[in-house]
């Protein structure tokens, strides 16, 4: 002000030199011009020293310069820089684009590192196409425009133009470098990221911090432990094993790679932790089947006073939903609301699927209404939430609602689904959602196909469900495991066997799943040859110790007749649940050992395992094959009172079974007159068959009829009425039975015995004359008969039930088809090997005697498998006892 008042004062006493003022007020004019605009960049400067950081104060400064042209002031380059850095920062597009567009109207002539700071602020805005005009405007470039420009393309996830970009440079820095590889590892392609990193330490540029821990996160993605650890071995030599950036991505690789004991030991060695470093060490319990240790770390974190993040949560909730855990996951999703956590997607996904695995889904319902955003992966988990819980209709009406509000599914989505309809009576619903599926194009997607075949394998539709597999463009090992459960749970277990024959041509590897149904179908079959070859295959192929696997062995071997291979199977087992024991204490039952099998129910109690109504099947069988009635009484009783388990219509057929072996018909029939619900039919067939046995015309007439008006055109009644009639010689009534039979066309199901001979089964029927070896058998068995005569076997003709004479009916039995199959087995086999037959019926008893005798005359043990239990002959004797 001092200095404009002595400005006029002059001026006055210039009077009339009228030029000379006139030149004089011109040079007055340009100062006070300088101090204004002087003033102006103080308050630029001001209004983002006084609002660093807001929007409001860096606005205003802008606003500064754009309401003046700064034609005698230059402004600082800084304050751009700083500006731009902040648009960047905070994704403000609109006010960058102002700053850029005051550059190019005061006419400033920006410095290389402000042209960089221009393309950074339109990369981490999302516009390439803009930071791309920058970078081609540029007068010159450095290494850090190249990097730029590279990092925006990588982290916008233009991979090719970041690849061709990269290609291009001639100087390349760690951050290029770091830029590239780190892309490669966030978008999947790791070999890639990999191959990269070789190729930098090729050419001498040493890896930072940064470089490492990307290198070691695509390892864990991989999951290839080797090349893990060989970064490892880089970390510590390039002095970055106290990193805690580098430390957690180690911790997270070997938690991945399934080794968390060294997880655990990278973890405890870190100098300084961070809460992703203890969330990688929660999330990799979980993962790796220690969810109870998951929980456990989780709660040191809160003890060493840190906060939990948003993988935090998600990975102790997912522990506690494997641990089924319910108490721990409420209080966990206490913690989760006062930590403000609730509306995260990914956390209320995890607190559903938790809540529904519990069986909660009440809660995993009322998680998933109070939701404000649902994503793909929440719909999934309520849907697969109902199915889990067995609420198999309400989960297809979320999955037709999920469609109707316009959700797009996913193969996920879709398995989901598919999975319900395989639970339900939904077998049309199930195809039009497969109509649906090839419209959107996911009928080529493995997983989806995967889905497809295991719901129509499950639903029994085995050939629309082979359809879908043949037409996979790739098959994988679950879509071949999916097939094959369904061929064995449908009886159709040679399909499944061909079926794994052609995943091993095609070079698919068999998993944990395939290999227990594989076993389960061939102990169907009772192939034990062939069972023993896939359980070399399992042995070489290291699944021994899966639990699945090893109980499908145990069942195998007994059902195959190898009860010591069985014995050893199990006792090589490092723990055992409760389908391990039953598959023992049946075996044994099947068997007829009912003293072993009562022994190892009592040592399955001594551990601590509880018994299920499958164990107390096996040890109620044992006393009716041994004949421990009293036994028998005390342990189904003690199903209810001791183990609370309610006996289901199988328990009573043994009660049933054990009564009638032991001749107590008439306590048998009031057995099933006090039953809690109505018989059916098989229990019924176990009176008759006992009334067989024992001779008893009377009750058997009387449950005959019961079942003729209960199942008509069950064969049973039919035939075991007529073979009683038969073997008191009332063959007038076994003919009326036998035209029963005919007038109402039920057909009786012949006897066939089979035996496995090379990898081969070879199947008889009685008189058979098939067989291309058939004279040889005939030979065979006419040797047979001299040597057993010899040594006191008279053919007991009681059980031909055909009147004729006895001649013939002799015949007859000694062409009998088990003792066919001895014959070509006794044929076909190294002297002193066992000989193992199968027969649909039951054996009868004259072939029971006979089979006895060759046992004697040959020196071998002959295994004969009914449909009622196993005969074990050695030396004249057989393992039943004559009770069966």
């Amino acid at each position: 002000m001092a200095l404009g008042a002595m400005n006029f004062t002059f001026l006055k006493h210039l009077g009339d030199h009228n030029h000379t003022r006139r030149s004089i007020l011109s040079i007055l004019v340009f100062h006070l011009e300088c101090r204004y605009w002087v003033n102006k960049r103080r308050e630029f400067g001001y209004a983002l020293k006084e609002n660093p950081k807001e929007e409001q104060g860096s606005s205003h400064a802008i606003g500064i310069l754009e309401s003046t042209y700064c034609r005698f002031v230059q402004v600082d380059s800084n304050i751009y820089v700083r500006r731009l850095l902040e648009c960047g920062n905070s994704r403000t597009l609109a006010e960058g684009k102002r700053v850029h567009g005051h550059i190019i109207k005061t006419g400033f002539e920006p410095s290389i590192y402000l042209w960089n700071c221009m393309i950074d602020m339109y990369m981490k805005c999302g516009r390439i196409k803009d930071a791309c005009q920058v970078f081609d405007t540029m007068p010159e470039r450095d290494v850090c425009s190249w990097t730029t420009v590279l990092t925006g393309y990588a982290k916008g996830g233009c991979m090719e133009d970041a690849r061709c970009l990269f290609d291009k440079m001639h100087e390349r820095s760690i951050v290029s470098w770091n830029a590239m590889i780190a892309a490669y590892a966030r978008c999947g392609d790791h070999v890639e990221a990999m191959d990269l990193y070789c190729q930098m330490q090729w050419i001498g540029t040493k890896p930072d911090e940064f470089t490492l821990a990307s290198v070691v996160s695509a390892c864990a993605s991989m999951m290839d432990l080797g090349y893990g650890s060989g970064i490892h071995g880089q970390v510590v030599k390039f002095g970055f094993e106290s990193n805690v950036f580098v430390g957690t991505a180690l911790v997270d690789m070997y938690a991945k790679c399934g080794r968390v004991d060294v997880a655990r030991q990278m973890f405890d060695l870190m100098p300084v932790r961070n809460i992703v470093s203890w969330t990688a060490m929660v999330a990799g319990y979980a993962q790796n089947g220690q969810a109870e240790q998951a929980t456990r770390f989780f709660s040191q974190i809160h003890q060493e006073g840190m906060k939990p993040n948003e993988l935090t949560f998600v990975s102790v909730v997912n522990a506690c939903a494997i641990l089924m855990d319910l108490r721990f996951g409420r209080q966990v999703h206490a913690y989760i609301i006062r930590s403000g956590f609730q509306s995260q997607v990914s956390v209320c996904n995890a607190i559903v699927t938790m809540y529904a695995k519990t069986q909660t889904i009440e809660d995993a319902l009322y998680v998933f209404d109070k939701m404000q955003d649902r994503d793909l992966i929440s719909w999934n988990a309520i849907i697969a939430g109902y199915a889990h819980n067995g609420h198999y209709q309400e989960a297809l009406k979320l999955s037709f609602q999920m469609k109707q509000i316009g959700v797009k599914l996913n193969q996920f989505s879709y398995a989901s689904i598919l999975s319900v309809s395989s639970s339900l009576p939904a077998f049309e619903e199930g195809k039009q959602l497969h109509g649906h599926i090839i419209q959107t194009g996911f009928d080529s997607n493995v997983f989806v196909g995967s889905a497809l075949v295991d719901m129509y394998a499950k639903s029994g539709s085995l050939q629309y469900a082979r359809q879908v597999l043949d037409k996979m463009p790739e098959q994988d090992v679950i879509s071949c495991n999916a097939m094959i459960a369904g061929y064995v749970q449908h009886g159709y277990s040679e399909e499944a066997l061909k079926l794994f024959c052609q995943m091993q041509h095609t070079g698919l590897k068999p998993d944990e799943a395939t290999f227990a149904s594989i076993v389960c179908a061939c102990a169907n079959l009772a192939v034990l040859e062939h069972g023993r070859h896939i359980h070399a295959h399992i042995f070489c192929m290291g699944f021994e110790s899966p639990m699945s696997v090893v109980n499908a062995l145990v069942t195998m071997y007994a059902k195959c007749g190898g009860i010591e291979d069985a014995r050893k199977v199990f006792k090589k087992m490092i723990e055992h649940d409760v389908v391990s024991w039953n598959a023992m204490i049946v075996g044994h039952a099947q068997h007829g050992d009912g003293v072993e099998t009562l022994r190892l129910f009592e040592q399955m109690l001594l551990t601590g395992i509880r018994p299920d109504a499958i164990t107390f099947l096996g040890v109620l069988s044992a006393c009716s094959h041994t004949g421990l009635v009293d036994r028998g009484h005390y342990y189904f009783h003690s199903m209810r009172h001791e183990h609370n388990i309610t006996p289901r219509m199988d328990h009573h057929a043994c009660m049933v079974d054990l009564l009638g072996r032991a001749g107590r018909l008439d306590e048998a029939e009031d057995f099933i007159n006090k039953m809690p619900f109505e018989p059916d039919a098989s229990i019924w067939v176990g009176l008759l068959s006992a009334c067989r046995v024992h001779g008893n015309i009377e009750i058997g007439k009387r449950v005959a009829q019961l079942l003729f008006d209960l199942e008509p055109q069950n064969t049973s009644a039919y035939v075991l009425l007529s073979n009683i009639y038969s073997a008191a010689g009332r063959w007038d009534d076994a003919a009326k039975v036998r035209k029963m039979m005919k007038d109402r066309d039920v057909k009786k199901k012949p006897g066939f015995s089979w035996i496995e001979v090379k990898n081969r089964v070879h199947a008889f029927m009685s008189e058979d004359r098939s067989h291309p070896q058939i004279e040889e058998i005939h030979a065979m068995l006419n040797t047979l008969a001299g040597s057993m005569e010899e040594a006191g076997y008279v053919p007991n003709t009681n059980f031909v039930l055909h009147d004729m004479e006895d001649e013939h009916k002799e015949h007859v039995l000694y062409h009998h088809s088990e003792k066919l199959a001895i014959a070509f087995g006794l044929m076909s086999t190294p002297p002193g090997a066992p000989i193992r037959i199968i027969k649909n019926l039951r054996v009868c008893g004259d072939c029971h005697n006979a089979v006895k005798f060759i046992s004697k005359i040959v020196g071998r043990e002959i295994v004969v498998r009914d449909v009622i239990r196993f005969h074990h002959f050695t030396n004249r004797t057989c393992s039943c006892q004559d009770y069966w």
